[in-house]
């Protein structure tokens, strides 16, 4: 069994990731880092050379990719807009949403402009928020309020809603 993490940048994916990954002993799978390693340069990177499309497309390849046992995939925030990848999501594990709210993420993340977001250049982290958010919803197997958990407790709730 996977459980793949879903949510915007600063929910948690990968800290939750990774406490959950030992506390079960399943392997820890970060999509953004898959994606900076085949590619060898960072999100951001990858954004300002070739547009938040081309990360969008690239990520929807490397999420495709995987084929993991016993793992938690952590993605990124954009995974969403790929109908394919949260298909192949899907058909290979739970799917978490790591719901937080817009004013926690605001408190949480300020390199919004270094983060390597896969958003066109005149829309808003609001913007992005508000039309993702639905998107995790509709695909999300279990729904986690992360607004006030640690990120400890956020894992054994993962534990106990999915196993």
């Amino acid at each position: 069994m996977n459980i793949s993490l879903i949510g915007m940048p600063g929910a948690g994916k990968s800290t939750v990731g990774v406490i959950l990954a030992k506390v079960i002993s399943y392997e820890f799978i970060d999509t953004d880092i898959l994606i900076q390693t085949r590619k060898k340069m960072s999100l951001q990177e990858i954004v300002d050379l070739y547009g938040h499309l081309k990360l969008r497309e690239i990520e929807e390849g490397v999420t495709c990719s995987i084929s993991p046992s016993n793992s938690i995939i952590s993605t990124g925030g954009s995974v969403v807009y790929s109908t394919k990848a949260m298909k192949h999501l899907k058909s290979i594990s739970t799917v978490v949403f790591l719901d937080v709210s817009y004013d926690n993420l605001l408190k949480r993340i300020h390199n919004f402009e270094s983060r390597g977001l896969a958003k066109s250049k005149n829309q808003t982290f609001l913007d992005l928020y508000k039309e993702r958010v639905v998107l995790y919803r509709k695909y999300a197997d279990i729904t986690i309020d992360g607004n006030n958990l640690n990120q400890e407790k956020a894992a054994d709730m993962i534990v106990e809603l999915a196993f």
